[in-house]
């Protein structure tokens, strides 16, 4: 892990509740994890089934007589055009089907409806201002094998001489077009519509035919079911949530293994990289110094330094940090005052011999104690001379 005081800091104060978000979060994500191998995603799709109505209209004219061209009783079929002399009638013939395209099979039980119109109308500058319409067709035929038939046979002679009737009429004033109308009305036990279509009709005095065509066509959609479709979850998605879980549980222990128990420790560590280049490290006299004032921080005696333009001065031994102006000394330890940072710290219950200064000395105790003194007077050329000697003892 990377060796930073922040870290440590951060450690030392959040580390417990780190090291259980951790854990929270690597629990939950295995168990995600679990849920997510055991239950596969699931997807829920509408099925829709389709159905299709087409209408043909078929032509044809039966001769009547003779000719170059035909013979009399031939039938022209879906012909582009018809003589009107040789065959003055015309059959309209239109076919409906019903048909489910889904399952690709006929519709038996539909319902269809015929009706066949045509219609006179006279217009001037492409507006109409009067119309005239005869119902040729109209009829209901029966479905079978999903189609419906029905068929019309027109005299086209009349209607010739109809339309040039009222084209005498409006002479001058307007001009009179003959159009044929096919509505087809349908039921499929699922859908109902109507399909209309329109062609002109053009009559002259030797022929007759549809300029156009009566087909037309619809498509009608329903749902008819629901599509299940069963998926693993996305390997990615098993993947991440494992990985996060192992690193989550990991990381909790590095964190409880990690986490400092000394707060302030920590915090000092953060203050003495903070406050680096104004620290260097050395030792320090007990005796350096007139007066010695205690401060409550190392950024204080820091702030000192930066006042006095002065080094703060680390000592390891004694656990002091100290800027020493003018015979003051300003400190900071967290061992306590300046005395108690001159002593290392001992456990006298350890001492092999404790003298109780309160209580008396036998006359066997006192024969045992050593005339001889270490901390003898100056004048005894074996004692110490002064305080520094002492110091340098110990």
């Amino acid at each position: 892990m990377i060796d930073s005081p922040r870290l440590e800091l951060l450690l030392a104060k959040q580390g417990r509740a780190i090291a259980i978000a951790l854990v929270v979060v690597g629990v939950l994500a295995i168990a995600a994890t679990g849920w997510a191998v055991a239950n596969p995603e699931t997807t829920t799709t509408p099925r829709f089934g389709e159905e299709r109505v087409t209408t043909d209209t078929h032509t044809s004219a039966l001769v009547t007589e003779n000719g170059t061209l035909w013979t009399e009783g031939e039938r022209l079929t879906d012909s582009s055009v018809y003589v009107l002399n040789a065959s003055p009638e015309l059959t309209v013939a239109p076919v409906t089907r019903l048909r489910n395209e889904t399952g690709g099979t006929p519709i038996e039980e539909g319902n269809v409806s015929h009706e066949l119109l045509l219609r006179f109308e006279a217009t001037r500058d492409d507006a109409s201002f009067w119309n005239e319409t005869h119902r040729v067709l109209r009829d209901t035929p029966s479905v079978e094998n999903g189609v419906a038939t029905s068929e019309a046979t027109i005299d086209m002679e009349s209607y010739r001489q109809r339309q040039r009737h009222l084209e005498r009429e409006v002479s001058g004033i307007g001009s009179v077009t003959l159009t044929m109308v096919l509505r087809v009305e349908y039921d499929t036990g699922r859908h109902q519509g109507t399909l209309t279509s329109s062609a002109p009709v053009e009559i002259t005095e030797e022929a007759y035919w549809l300029d156009g065509s009566l087909s037309n066509s619809a498509s009608d959609s329903h749902r008819s079911g629901t599509e299940r479709t069963t998926e693993s979850r996305s390997p990615a998605l098993v993947g991440g949530l494992s990985v996060l879980g192992t690193l989550s549980l990991a990381g909790a222990a590095l964190v409880a293994r990690r986490s400092p128990t000394d707060i302030e420790a920590a915090r000092r560590a953060v203050h003495e990289q903070r406050y680096a280049e104004w620290i260097s490290r050395g030792s320090i006299p007990m005796w350096i110094g007139d007066y010695h004032v205690s401060l409550d921080t190392l950024e204080d005696v820091v702030d000192v330094a930066i006042d006095t333009n002065e080094r703060v001065v680390h000592d390891d031994q004694r656990g002091l940090f100290a800027v020493v102006n003018d015979g003051v000394v300003y400190y900071y330890s967290d061992r306590g005052l300046w005395e108690e940072t001159a002593w290392p710290e001992m456990d006298l219950e350890e001492q092999s011999a404790v003298i109780d200064g309160d209580g008396e000395l036998s006359a066997d105790e006192l024969s045992g104690l050593d005339p001889s003194d270490e901390f003898a007077s100056p004048d005894d050329p074996d004692g110490f001379e002064d305080d520094e000697a002492v110091w340098e003892q110990l």
